[in-house]
């Protein structure tokens, strides 16, 4: 066995027995384990922010973009939101336990089905350090161990936050092997990790297509997946054009480098001249690039033509395609053809209209006469959550402590037995 073969085995065999203890530790003391950390973050600020300035320094010469630094940059505001997301876990409901539903069998049996951990849980990330605490809390908030594998950019300051995390574990009795780090930034210690399927029981994958893919292709567990973030806003014909210029504008321009900002918008012929002067305005405004159909071309010079490619295309930028359609059966016709299924929206008063753009459109998320930035966990109401998936199976959009967990069936009788 080679020196990552027995690495992997070693933590997935720590990580199995953490889970077997806090399948049953209390909230009360999970709860005390994250409000501890999220002290012992802040009294540790000076080590954290000195090794993320290490990892800053190298930044570039591993060929990050600005962009990308700034992600992996952790500052005293940044160290303290990273505490009170702690906190934030604190304060929700323990999914573990949780009774489903119940009903009672004409022989007497009493059945329920009742939320369980899923056990073991693989964290793939990159990028942003927060995302060490984020995971952390959540998994073992809900009862999983996890074993987290953040990118080589990032080692320095996920090693300072890890070692906050497990002495704050075995400070609160509880297991300090429920979450453990990946101390080597060697891409063959994932593939061997990957392989573990009976010690590790989900994989979830955050960051660029090229590293979800890789793990969709080699996991032999299953794997809740994050693809590309190609969301859509359709004015329809019925729309109100102001709002739809309010609402584009957020989904385009508040967070532009984010899975859930719209890339695309698609404009019913029967609307297009009076809301393609409000598209072209707003590009100004915003500093947003246009490419668009001939339609769009005409009506606004500024705009560059668009290719087959811009539409099947997540910019996580300041560049927006566009399209006139002369349908809303065309405009879901484009979501199914160049979208992936994350967000899509419409914007419309015809109720018919909406119901028929909900019915059709095969998205995580549809969203009415809103922006597309509401596909968030905090925003739907799960508090936090660990990724969106774009999967159909177990978990679909915002994953938080629920999608966590599985189920098991309880059936408790008085000596039935089966005729």
């Amino acid at each position: 066995m080679s020196h990552h073969a027995e690495y992997a085995r070693q933590l997935a065999d720590r990580a199995r027995q953490a889970a077997r203890q806090l399948a049953v530790t209390s909230r009360s003391a999970k709860d005390r384990w994250l409000r501890t950390a999220a002290e012992r973050l802040l009294s540790h600020a000076e080590d954290i922010l000195t090794r993320n300035d290490q990892d800053v320094a190298q930044a570039p010469a591993l060929g990050l973009s600005p962009a990308a630094i700034d992600r992996l940059r952790i500052t005293s505001s940044r160290l303290s939101d990273m505490a009170q997301a702690l906190r934030d876990v604190a304060t929700l409901p323990d999914p573990v336990g949780e009774v489903l539903d119940g009903s009672v069998r004409p022989n007497g049996l009493r059945i329920a089905r009742v939320r369980v951990p899923l056990g073991v849980v693989f964290f793939i990330y990159e990028s942003r350090p927060n995302v060490t605490v984020d995971a952390a809390a959540l998994c073992v908030k809900s009862g999983n161990a996890v074993i987290l594998r953040g990118g080589k950019e990032a080692l320095h300051s996920n090693l300072a936050l890890y070692r906050v995390l497990k002495d704050t574990l075995r400070e609160c009795g509880l297991p300090e092997h429920a979450v453990q780090l990946v101390a080597t930034p060697d891409r063959e210690m994932v593939g061997e990790l990957l392989r573990l399927r009976g010690l590790i029981d989900v994989t979830i994958p955050r960051g660029g297509k090229s590293l979800i893919e890789r793990v969709s292709a080699e996991a032999t567990m299953p794997v809740i997946k994050h693809f590309d973030g190609i969301c859509h806003v359709y004015v329809d014909r019925a729309a109100d054009v102001h709002m739809a210029e309010r609402i584009l504008r957020n989904a385009k321009c508040q967070r532009p480098a984010v899975c859930n900002a719209a890339e695309c918008v698609l404009i019913h012929a029967d609307i297009a001249e009076r809301f393609l002067p409000l598209l072209g305005a707003l590009c100004v405004d915003e500093g947003v690039e246009l490419r668009g159909c001939p339609q769009v071309c005409a009506a606004l010079p500024a705009a560059k033509a668009a290719t087959e490619e811009d539409y099947r295309t997540e910019y996580l930028d300041r560049i927006l395609s566009a399209r006139v359609v002369p349908s809303l059966e065309e405009a879901v016709a484009h979501i199914e053809t160049y979208g992936s299924h994350h967000t899509d929206a419409i914007i419309t008063n015809d109720l018919s209209a909406a119901e028929r753009f909900v019915a059709l459109v095969d998205s995580a998320a549809v969203m009415v006469n809103a922006s597309t930035r509401f596909n968030d966990g905090g925003e739907l109401g799960l508090g936090a959550e660990i990724g969106i998936s774009t999967d159909k199976f177990h978990a679909r959009g915002p994953c938080g402590l629920r999608e966590l967990t599985s189920y098991k069936w309880v059936v408790r009788g008085e000596g039935q037995i089966r005729n």
